[in-house]
Formats: structure tokens, C-alpha cells, sequence
């Protein structure tokens, strides 16, 4: 069986992404994700919450640089001279992955979840984040100890954690889904 991380992480992740489903159905709001290290366990959370296909509209793994440049809009030189695992292709992917699926709200990851590929400069457990929301993209960089699977369990919770702590003004509805809900009624 394929799993993102074993059951009692998954038990734990269940709560924020329940929170966040909720959060988002309340705003009339969407999100989308774009995952390299994670490889899809952000969406995986999300779409484990009944009644989430109301909020999330998909998401992108992004694990090839290819795909960052190609589906996301990462432009090469930012990999080439910061490198896929930074703050500037973490904004690049949150970005990109907002503006293909139309969502409100999206985050993105780009990390090392080890045990190998880390550096002095960017050590195993180095996770940047992106959240895009219509005023912009905010990133953050946190760096989790453990095995992979632990890097990568971290990681996802942060991820939600990230996409609830969002303002809530940053959070408001566009004004052209107001106004179709409005001519609606």
C-alpha cells in the first residue's frame, strides 16, 4: 500500500485538514497545492476530509525541475541560480499552481526530506513554503529533523498549518465570485 506517512501522522494531519476544509467551505473559498518533497501528501490530507472536493481544486507534484519550470512557470534561471530548494522557486510554484487551477489560495513545498541530497548550505530537512493569495506570495523556510518519512509528515502539517494561518483578509473572496453568487440569488 502507498502511503504519505503512516497512520498516526496521518491521524494527526486529519485535524488541520479537517479545520481548513471547513475554514475554506464557511469563505466560499479554493485551494490547490503544488508539492515537490511532499509528492502529493499535502492533497492527500486535504482530499481524505469528506466533502473536500467543495474547496480543492488539485494539485501539482512538481518533484522533476522540469515540471517546476514547465507546468509552474519556475523560470530556469531562478534553478539554475538559486536552486529548486529556496524561497524564490517556493514563491515561483505556490504562484504558478494559483494561477493554473484558479484557486483562491494555494501553497507550495520544495525540500530536502533526505536521507541523501543535503548540503552545508541546504541541509536534509530544509523545507521552503509558499503561500499565494490574491495580495501575493509569502515564503517561509523550516528545517525538521527525523528520517524522510518524519521530514516529509513535518512538512505536510506545516503546509495546512500555513494555508490556516493565512489572514483573513487575505482570505476574502474575489469580488467576481461575490458578485456571481449575488446575481444568483
Amino acid at each position: 500500500m502507498n502511503k504519505c506517512f503512516d497512520l498516526q501522522q496521518q491521524a494527526d494531519a486529519a485535524s488541520p485538514a479537517e479545520r481548513l476544509v471547513a475554514k475554506l467551505k464557511e469563505r466560499g473559498l479554493t485551494c490547490a497545492t503544488a508539492e515537490s518533497c511532499t509528492g502529493g501528501c499535502v492533497g492527500g490530507a486535504i482530499t481524505a476530509v469528506p466533502g473536500s472536493s467543495a474547496v480543492f481544486l488539485g494539485g501539482v507534484i512538481s518533484y522533476a525541475n522540469e515540471v517546476k519550470r514547465d507546468v509552474l512557470g519556475v523560470p530556469q534561471v531562478i534553478l539554475d541560480t538559486h536552486g529548486a530548494v529556496s524561497s524564490e522557486c517556493a514563491e515561483r510554484m505556490a504562484a504558478g499552481a494559483r494561477n493554473l487551477l484558479k484557486a483562491d489560495l494555494a501553497v507550495s513545498l520544495t525540500g530536502i526530506a533526505g536521507p541523501d541530497g543535503g548540503s552545508a548550505e541546504k541541509p536534509v530537512g530544509l523545507v521552503w513554503f509558499g503561500l499565494a493569495t490574491k495580495d501575493g506570495v509569502h515564503t517561509e523556510k523550516m528545517i525538521f529533523g527525523g528520517d524522510r518519512a518524519s521530514v516529509r509528515a513535518q512538512a505536510v502539517t506545516h503546509a495546512l498549518g500555513l494555508l490556516l494561518s493565512a489572514p483573513s483578509s487575505k482570505l476574502q473572496a474575489p469580488s467576481s465570485k461575490l458578485q456571481a453568487l449575488s446575481s444568483k440569488i
